[in-house]
Parts: C-alpha cells; sequence; structure tokens
C-alpha cells in the first residue's frame, strides 16, 4: 500500500502540493509515483525564478525504467528548488514526501490548491 499523508493535495499526474505556513507550496512525486518508476537515477529541476503554468513541465526524473515528465500542479513562481536530489536523487525512493521533494513555488492564485484531489481522492486513483 502506498502511503499518502493527509495534509498533502494531489494531482492525477501523481505530484503533490503541501501548503507552507508562509503561503508557499513544497511540491514532489507521491510515493504511487516513485514505486511506477523503480530506482531513481536522475533529476533535472527548474530554475529558481521561473514563472510556472499548472500543467507546465518543471522537471524531469529519469529511472533505470524510464523518464517522466513532472507538471506543476498550480501556477506561480520556483522559490527553491532541492539541490540535494541532484547529487542523490534516489533520495525520492526513499523519501517522497520529506527529504525527497523537488521545489518550492510561491503561488500566482493560491484558489488553485482547491482544484486539487483530497489525499482519499487521489488514493482511488491510485487503486484503479
Amino acid at each position: 500500500m502506498n502511503e499518502i499523508p493527509g495534509d498533502l493535495k494531489f494531482k492525477k499526474s501523481h505530484e503533490w502540493v503541501r501548503v507552507e505556513t508562509d503561503g508557499s507550496v513544497t511540491i514532489g512525486i507521491s510515493d504511487h509515483a516513485q514505486n511506477l518508476l523503480g530506482d531513481i537515477v536522475f533529476v533535472e529541476l527548474p530554475e529558481i525564478g521561473a514563472q510556472m503554468s499548472t500543467e507546465d513541465e518543471v522537471a524531469i526524473v529519469e529511472s533505470v525504467k524510464a523518464a517522466s515528465d513532472v507538471y506543476s500542479p498550480i501556477s506561480g513562481e520556483i522559490i527553491e528548488v532541492n539541490e540535494v536530489l541532484l547529487d542523490n536523487p534516489e533520495i525520492i525512493n526513499e523519501s517522497p514526501y520529506h527529504e525527497g521533494w523537488f521545489y518550492k513555488l510561491q503561488p500566482s492564485d493560491s484558489e488553485e490548491i482547491n482544484e486539487l484531489l483530497s489525499p482519499e481522492q487521489y488514493g482511488d486513483i491510485c487503486e484503479e
């Protein structure tokens, strides 16, 4: 069974969003996604300052099985990236919701967060 924390929101494309106390959001890929990918060997992260729109390709993750795009679940500006992943991409497999986050974004429209899936809705999609 895949871990699905209750404090996150999700996209059908397996990205998760955690709203931080300062209004920014932290984004990564779900436990389900990293399980499907297998051993992750490379990550390409976005540039700080880049403006993203919902559904934009924002990062790339490569595993021994496949390469996959990571999409922006909401619109906003990239304010931080997890540079640890550049040298240690396997952290995504070990801790997809904590140490394995990809980037932080300052939302341009925080209402977009309300359009994301709840943990329960995302869990239903993963079971299909």
